[in-house]
């Protein structure tokens, strides 16, 4: 006898609440989006005009920002939309491929950056201090309107908070740099300027390879952080009449969305449906997978001889974990 088990909740609403909260969301990052586009592009030009390769690269950061607030507001469209031919989980792994993008568009900015700060620090060219002090400050006005903004927003939506710590990070590449330019101001140390920008680098270096690193882990369906796959293997085995868990794979389709298939054996005559609908309470309710499917089958009444495959799984991945009920 076999038993297969699927196991799937959705936790988001469709009725008419669930719309207005999403257009809701909408408003408030494309009201953040509008303000940090339209600040970036007047930091630009000062930037140039004050010869601040602090501004400059803040400005970048500025971008990486946009860019989070629009693959949010992206994602929650194609979030939206449901499975159909060939992709029979829709289209939630955008997220992931956007957060890589963004991650390499990080890394590569962060590298320029380096690269001219520490050539600037070598040979500092003549910076307006004041000019910076004062985008600076504007610049943290700017982003603490766009983040109170986002605040409003769902927060729960993983992209929503992607979006929401970015701007947030911005904050601290502003402070730095607004810091920079009075001291530029004040002494005339043209060499704050460039030391402000590796500052913003660093911080850029930090959330990229963050993001390429969390992203690339979902692309090489590795296991959520914090899940460990032999520790599942184990609890689930030790229920009661399971005989062996094996094929056991957990992996991320998108951020926060673990999925989990294993084949599970037990001991013969046991009710199968029984036990698979133990093992999905206790994947529920001890490490919040939702999305289950389970092969549930009676193990042999006898050992199979040496050389002889299992006819359900012939080639086994992973290690098989041997539960109490086994003989």
């Amino acid at each position: 006898m076999t038993g297969h088990g699927h196991n799937e909740h959705n936790g988001h609403g469709h009725g008419h609440g669930h719309a207005v909260t999403i257009d809701a969301d909408r408003r408030y990052l494309g009201g953040a989006l509008a303000l940090i586009v339209g600040f970036m592009a007047i930091e630009v030009v000062v930037g140039l005009a004050a010869q601040s390769l602090a501004l400059i690269s803040d400005a970048g950061h500025m971008l990486t920002d946009a860019v989070a607030i629009i693959l949010a507001l992206v994602a929650m469209r194609i979030a939206a939309r449901p499975p159909r031919g060939g992709f029979t989980y829709g289209l939630k792994r955008a997220e992931i491929i956007s957060a890589q993008v963004n991650g390499i568009t990080l890394l590569l900015l962060s590298a320029y950056f380096i690269y001219e700060g520490v050539r600037r620090v070598i040979e500092p060219p003549h910076v307006e201090g004041l000019y910076v002090v004062v985008t600076g400050l504007a610049g943290i006005v700017v982003n603490l309107a766009a983040t109170w903004l986002l605040s409003r927003a769902n927060r729960s939506s993983l992209n929503v908070e992607g979006a929401y710590q970015h701007i947030l990070n911005d904050l601290f590449a502003f402070t730095a740099t607004t810091v920079a330019g009075t001291v530029v101001w004040l002494t005339g140390w043209a060499q704050a300027d460039a030391l402000a920008a590796l500052v913003v680098a660093a911080l850029m270096l930090k959330a990229g390879w963050g993001l390429v690193r969390d992203s690339g882990r979902v692309f090489m369906e590795a296991a959520p952080v914090g899940m460990n796959p032999a520790e599942i293997g184990q609890r689930a085995a030790a229920l009661e009449h399971v005989v062996e868990v094996h094929d056991l794979h957990v992996w991320e389709v998108t951020s926060g969305y673990a999925a989990l298939s294993a084949h599970i054996l037990v001991t013969p005559g046991v009710d199968c449906h029984a036990v698979r609908l133990a093992a999905e309470r206790l994947l529920h309710d001890t490490y919040g997978i939702e999305h289950t499917t389970l092969q549930v089958d009676h193990a042999p009444e006898r050992p199979l001889p040496p050389g002889e495959a299992d006819v359900h799984c012939a080639d086994p991945h992973g290690p098989a974990h041997r539960g109490s009920s086994a003989v």
